[in-house]
C-alpha cells in the first residue's frame, strides 16, 4: 500500500510538474484546446488506472508522454472526419488579419509533415525531450529515431525553402 501511495504522489508531482509541456503536446496534434483537455484528462486517468506498468521511477516522465502521444493519437483515428479548429487558430488563417504568430509556415510546414516525423519533432524541440527518451515515448530504436529527426529536419527545410520562393514571386 505504501508503494501505491508513494507511486501516486510521484505520479501527481510529475503531472503538476510538466502539465503546460503535456498540453502543447496534445494540443500539437489536435488543433483544439478542449480536445487537447481532454486527452490530457483522459492521459491522467489511464495513467492512475495502469500505474502498475511502470517499472520504474525515473523513466515516469517519458512513460507519461507515451501515454498522451498514445491517447492523442487514439483520439484523431476516432475523429478522422471532423476536423474542429478553434477560434484562435481560426483567426489566424483568416486574409487580411496580421500575423500574431510569427512563425506560422513553420507551424503550417510541421502540420503537413506525416505524424511520426511531427511527433519526433515536437518532442525533441518543443517539448525538450532527448534521443532515448523519445525512443522509449514512441517504443522505437533510438537510431530509428534519429532517422526520423533527420528526415523530418530535412522535410521542413524543404517545406519552408519552397514557402520562400513562392513569396519571393
Amino acid at each position: 500500500m505504501t508503494i501505491n501511495k508513494q507511486f501516486k504522489s510521484l505520479l501527481v508531482h510529475c503531472i503538476t510538474e510538466h502539465k503546460e509541456n503535456v498540453y502543447r503536446l496534445a494540443y500539437s496534434y489536435v488543433k483544439n484546446s478542449e480536445d487537447a483537455l481532454d486527452i490530457v484528462q483522459d492521459s491522467i486517468q489511464k495513467a492512475f488506472s495502469s500505474s502498475g506498468k511502470l517499472k520504474s521511477a525515473e523513466s515516469m516522465k517519458s512513460w507519461f508522454y507515451k501515454i498522451v502521444v498514445n491517447t492523442s493519437l487514439d483520439f484523431l483515428r476516432k475523429h478522422k472526419k471532423i476536423q474542429v479548429v478553434d477560434e484562435n487558430t481560426l483567426e489566424s488563417y483568416q486574409p487580411g488579419n496580421v500575423d500574431v504568430y510569427q512563425d506560422i509556415d513553420l507551424e503550417r510546414a510541421l502540420d503537413e509533415l506525416p505524424t511520426i516525423y511531427r511527433t519526433v519533432i515536437v518532442l525533441r524541440y518543443f517539448e525538450d525531450l532527448k534521443i532515448e527518451e523519445i525512443a522509449n515515448v514512441l517504443s522505437e530504436n533510438m537510431n530509428t529515431v534519429k532517422t526520423r529527426l533527420y528526415q523530418a529536419l530535412r522535410m521542413l527545410r524543404v517545406k519552408m525553402v519552397d514557402e520562400s520562393l513562392k513569396e519571393e514571386t
